[in-house]
């Protein structure tokens, strides 16, 4: 599970569902009985799976590097295998997911025929290419009811002068918000993203953004990242926009327009400017591990049930993190989940849905094989997938937590549909009686463990999703993080609660329906 991430705009930085509840559709209660397959989950193969998957053998399958192969290359063996199929067409187990690792551009800014190297004058943080643009001033790039900044303003396509700060009147209030009260546009940040996206929307091409105070605080951010060579991952295909952000130091703004500081009157200036900067990030070769089983009645809808395959790698220090319970522990309950179905199948009895079994990457980078399956390249269809069962951590008890050890905490099963939570509750009191602890679901929770895994990429397309998560622990994100610490009867239970709720999802006649669809 990754940690939370810090994200500062610019360069800065459900409810509690315990009550018992009555399902809108009775539990299946057809011939066939699926605790035959449940019972193939059992302790001895989870254990058997995991001292492999999580042993120093996988080097912490960090994302790109070569214990994530063999983590791969070790899930694939498993499906062929089972002889359970990849879920592409082209026959692949591997989704390949492009990746970049962002690093500081090179190159220089040049305003008419003087030259500004990056990290002198003027700083930026991604790739910025195109000559001989037109400047126009917006002075402070404000636009609100009573004041616009760009009124009579034709910017489309060109390069906008701003900076900081907010109109005043004559008699020392502020015009925004007609009182002696800044309004947020003195807030750099909030104001600052609003700042672009405003001009952007206007048809911008990029800011030059003027701010005397802060710009040393960017100074630091940058030389630090240039220094350390240090980058976060993103998707590389997410990653393309034309819309330039660049940070100047007075002297280039004074330079553009000698009397920044005290005009404030929008216009169009004489100077044009030429961006040169190029990437310089690195691409990451990584992939999602997916295969499926056909339904037999209802093939074209979709149960997905995931955990993420990736961890953190090996520390300065040369320790393996083995991420035994973090997410060795997911990615084993999902191989024997899909066995149990395979299982199923061969007798006849395979599910009347078709059932995914997606083991994604990145997960510790920032949910980056689940964003690129959800959001660039979903192999089956968002709309004729039913829900998505993710299970990220289920092998060790919560230290922090009082009560019977026999539990799961469960994690948005009631934010988006109110039958896929009465199907959870009733699916357990039938068969694995697990006490369903729903700490971690309240809005409220400061944690925020429901954005912080792989489900919450299909939720926000309104997927139905629960979480299945046994809590953190001393061990968490550390390389004492090992299988010998798994309380290997625990994971079977929990196992086969998914399976059972993945199997009553994939039989019942209707889909569980979307009845808290977001906006």
């Amino acid at each position: 599970m990754r940690k939370l991430v810090w994200l500062v705009a610019g360069l800065l930085a459900a409810c509690n569902s315990s009550q018992k509840t009555v399902s809108t559709e009775t539990i299946s209660k057809g011939p066939v009985d699926p605790k035959v397959y449940a019972e193939t989950i059992t302790e001895i193969e989870l254990k058997e799976h995991l001292y492999i998957y999580a042993s120093d053998e996988f080097e912490g399958r960090e994302t790109g590097q070569p214990g994530q192969k063999k983590a791969i290359e070790y899930l694939k063996a498993e499906y062929e295998n089972l002889e359970i199929p990849p879920a592409q067409s082209n026959g692949d187990y591997f989704q390949k997911v492009p990746i970049e690792i962002s690093q500081i551009p090179v190159g220089k800014l040049s305003i008419d025929t003087s030259d500004y190297l990056l990290g002198e004058h003027v700083l930026t943080f991604s790739k910025a290419q195109s000559g001989d643009n037109e400047i126009v001033y917006v002075g402070y790039g404000i636009e609100e009811e009573n004041y616009s900044d760009f009124q009579g303003m034709d910017i489309a396509g060109k390069l906008v002068l701003m900076k900081t700060g907010e109109p005043m009147n004559s008699d020392g209030t502020y015009t925004i918000s007609g009182t002696s009260e800044k309004s947020i546009w003195s807030n750099m940040s909030e104001s600052l993203g609003k700042r672009f996206e405003l001009a952007e929307d206007k048809g911008a091409i990029g800011v030059l953004y003027y701010d005397a105070d802060n710009y040393p605080r960017f100074k630091s951010r940058f030389d630090y990242m240039r220094n350390s060579n240090s980058g976060r991952m993103s998707l590389k295909d997410l990653q393309e926009n034309d819309f330039s952000s660049l940070f100047i130091d007075g002297t280039l703004a004074k330079a553009i327009l000698p009397s920044i500081e005290t005009d404030h009157k929008p216009k169009e200036l004489d100077s044009k400017a030429t961006l040169a900067f190029e990437s310089s990030n690195e691409e990451v070769d990584s992939e999602n591990v997916v295969a499926f089983i056909q339904g037999s009645k209802k093939p074209n809808e979709y149960i997905i049930i995931s955990s993420h395959l990736d961890h953190i790698g090996i520390t300065d220090e040369g320790e393996i993190n083995n991420g035994a319970d973090d997410d060795g522990s997911g990615t084993v309950a999902l191989l024997e989940i899909a066995e149990a179905f395979k299982k199923a199948q061969e007798d006849g009895n395979g599910p009347s849905r078709s059932v995914v079994f997606l083991h994604v990457t990145g997960e510790e980078k920032g949910l980056l094989g689940s964003e690129y399956y959800t959001d660039v390249e979903p192999i089956f269809p968002l709309g004729q997938t039913v829900a998505n069962l993710n299970i990220d951590m289920v092998g060790r008890i919560d230290p922090k937590r009082d009560g019977d050890r026999n539990y799961i905490y469960l994690i948005g099963s009631d934010k988006l549909s109110t039958e896929l939570h009465e199907l959870s509750e009733e699916v357990n009191s039938k068969y694995t009686q697990l006490e369903l602890d729903y700490t971690y679901n309240d809005e409220n929770d400061p944690n925020r463990f429901y954005y912080r895994s792989d489900h919450y990429n299909f939720a926000k397309n309104n997927i139905p999703i629960i979480f299945y998560f046994n809590g953190t622990h001393d061990d968490y994100h550390r390389p004492s993080d090992t299988p010998d610490k798994i309380n290997y009867d625990l994971l079977e239970n929990r196992t086969r609660l998914i399976f059972y709720t993945a199997w009553e999802l994939a039989n019942r006649a209707n889909p569980v329906v979307v009845d808290k669809a977001s906006d």
